[in-house]
């Protein structure tokens, strides 16, 4: 199998619109989430969420392109040319057959659906938007960021609810471990802060209903009652270890292995004794070629449900035995809401930026959790510590669970 190495990163997301800028904000333990601002939420019980800031479409390219893509797929492009630009890729001295992508986005634009459902009651099926669909289809994003930067090799998009980040860096990184591409730009993009996602998570009761943005994710503490909705896009460029090498790259970590199971349990709700996602957990370890006491840190899936939080804990209780209790965890969530999609594409390159850098982010609004949830989750304060390698989790609903292993990269 060849090796794979992470050489560039790339972030849209509630705490900045760069890597820089995300980075920072987890680290000072500061919250991107707010009012939301993109409609009238008078009737509804959902007032907050992790809304994309004073984001410049600039980076997208062609103005008459940018018109074209709806925003999840703005914040997919934003971020791989960030990525692109990080790790130094000169296409013209790539074979664009080569390089290839795979973004995944679990739900693709709710918000070209709602606008053209709307014109198509109100004035007829001859005025609803000759492009609706290819706006709202989910792999646009990645067709997208193919276009905008001349990728021609493999493109994919992998949907899987909230595991579709997370799948979809896996695959990248299993098409260059068997050859397909020398280069895979791979990650996850939302922009699902509209009035129908919104009503529909807060009727399912999945979303907190806490009045004040600063204190309404709270992973793992005992009184989480809901995850908050975010949205942006996170995108690692991955690559072969000696095409890195043979162009000099700085390489940030190695991504060394990935696992997928499925709960094939029920449609929304996490097995209880947490033994879908163990095993995810468990072949991304061994693929890795580690063993589980390898493994210092978990940045967890962590959404602030009640139900996630105590099943993932049971999951890396099973997976990890007595060594759990020595694993620092972590909830990027805690600081931008749920990304959905695009969540397992930031908390990748969360994963590397802690890898690289030995730091790993406080687990925000964590005041006291209830008796089975008794790991470190980081409460508090981030920690400093060597951390060799450590694992990210995504679990999605229809059961789905995707976990990534990156770690120091070693000659």
């Amino acid at each position: 199998m060849k090796r794979v190495v992470i050489t560039g990163l790339g972030a849209v997301t509630p705490l900045g619109n760069d890597v820089e800028t995300f980075w920072n904000g987890l680290k000072e333990g500061r919250s991107g989430i707010g009012m939301i601002t993109r409609f009238d939420t008078t009737d509804f019980k959902v007032r907050i969420a992790g809304e994309v800031r004073d984001f410049d479409a600039s980076a997208c390219g062609d103005p008459k392109a940018v018109k074209r893509m709806e925003l999840f797929s703005r914040y997919a492009v934003a971020a791989a040319h960030e990525a692109l630009a990080d790790a130094g890729i000169d296409m013209s001295k790539e074979d664009p057959y080569r390089v290839g992508v795979s973004i995944g986005s679990g739900i693709g634009s709710l918000e070209v659906a709602e606008t053209g459902t709307k014109r198509l009651m109100e004035k007829g099926p001859s005025r609803v938007d000759p492009l609706l669909v290819p706006r709202m289809i989910s792999n646009m994003a990645a067709g997208n960021v193919a276009i905008a930067f001349g990728l021609k090799g493999k493109n994919i998009n992998v949907v899987t609810a909230c595991a579709s980040g997370t799948h979809s860096i896996g695959e990248a990184f299993r098409s260059i471990q068997h050859g397909e591409a020398e280069v895979m730009l791979g990650g996850g993009t939302e922009a699902c802060v509209t009035p129908l996602c919104i009503a529909g998570f807060t009727q399912l009761t999945a979303l907190t209903t806490e009045p004040d943005p600063d204190r309404a994710s709270r992973p793992f503490d005992k009184d989480r009652h809901g995850f908050v909705l975010g949205e942006g896009a996170g995108v690692l460029v991955l690559e072969e270890l000696e095409h890195a090498r043979a162009r000099g790259a700085h390489i940030y970590a190695e991504l060394m292995g990935y696992g997928a199971t499925c709960d094939a349990y029920h449609i929304t709700s996490p097995a209880e004794d947490g033994s879908g996602a163990a095993m995810a957990m468990s072949y991304a370890i061994k693929d890795a070629g580690l063993e589980p006491e390898d493994i210092d840190y978990v940045n967890a899936h962590g959404t602030g449900t009640p139900l996630n939080d105590l099943f993932e804990t049971r999951a890396i209780k099973r997976c990890f035995g007595d060594h759990a209790y020595r694993l620092k965890i972590n909830s990027t969530k805690s600081m931008t809401g749920h990304l959905l999609g695009a969540a397992g594409g930031i908390e990748a390159v969360v994963l590397a930026k802690t890898v690289e850098e030995d730091f790993i982010h406080e687990t925000r609004n964590l005041c006291e959790s209830e008796e089975e949830l008794d790991l470190d989750y980081c409460r508090g304060e981030g920690v400093h510590m060597t951390v060799n390698a450590g694992i990210s989790n995504s679990l999605g609903f229809g059961g789905h669970n995707a976990t990534i292993v990156i770690g120091k990269y070693r000659d």
